[in-house]
């Protein structure tokens, strides 16, 4: 497996949360340790559907992911999102018997690393140096997704469509450190995550910048405070 890992995916694994803290040399020692493969996923693919039932950690070294739930009636709503460096689907594979709730779609052709959460989370036979400090870069990624299920829920919970857009801006400006911000989502899948109806979207965007609160050009946006 250590072969088949490229230098700009061992950049993309030194900089995840997940590897947080663990040498190149290390990262490539771990890979058969923890039963890992790269697979490839074409664009809209799925990577798992609700109900599945996994074991294995994902990691998205190009590309990107978004989990999805969708109704009976094809109505859907994004729940969040995985670019390069994400992990997804950490929490199911630690429960193992649990059932996936959501559908996990690649976006573009997206390639992935899989991680055996089994092996990872067991003492290892090689007593590997890096395995407690993988085990701790977990427990941080499982705080840092359920913060972030926290911020999903704040964004919903107002009732009036402005305030969940400016909450959501705001917070991407507050996350990105700027004024200036740019979103990982076309219109649609914006109302999808949001869960409001996109024309009314879209139609609310077009008053916020006529009043001069926004200006926005597809997924970049300007908000003004003044």
């Amino acid at each position: 497996m250590a072969e088949q890992l490229k230098r700009q995916e061992l950049d993309i694994l030194q900089t995840s949360a997940l590897f947080q803290g663990i040498s190149r040399e290390d990262i490539l020692k771990m890979a058969d340790c923890l039963g890992a493969y790269v697979k490839t996923i074409p664009g809209e693919g799925a990577v798992f559907r609700a109900g599945d039932r996994v074991e294995e950690i994902g990691l998205v070294l190009s590309g990107g992911v978004r989990m999805e739930e969708n109704d009976i009636w094809g109505n859907r709503n994004i729940i969040g999102r995985a670019g390069p460096g994400d992990v997804f689907a950490e929490t199911y594979a630690c429960i193992g018997k649990e059932p996936l709730m959501v559908d996990v779609i690649a976006e573009r052709n997206c390639e992935i690393l899989f991680l055996k959460v089994r092996k990872m989370l067991t003492t290892c036979p090689a007593s590997c140096r890096f395995h407690s400090d993988l085990i701790r870069n977990l427990a941080v990624v499982l705080a840092e997704k359920n913060l972030g299920l926290t911020r999903k829920i704040r964004l919903i919970t107002p009732r009036s469509l402005r305030e969940r857009v400016l909450a959501y801006l705001s917070q991407e400006a507050l996350r990105q450190g700027q004024a200036e911000v740019t979103i990982p989502f076309n219109r649609q899948q914006m109302a999808d995550f949001l869960n409001v109806d996109r024309s009314a979207l879209s139609g609310e965007l077009s008053k916020m910048q006529k009043e001069g609160l926004i200006e926005y050009h597809k997924n970049r946006f300007v908000l003004y405070t003044d």
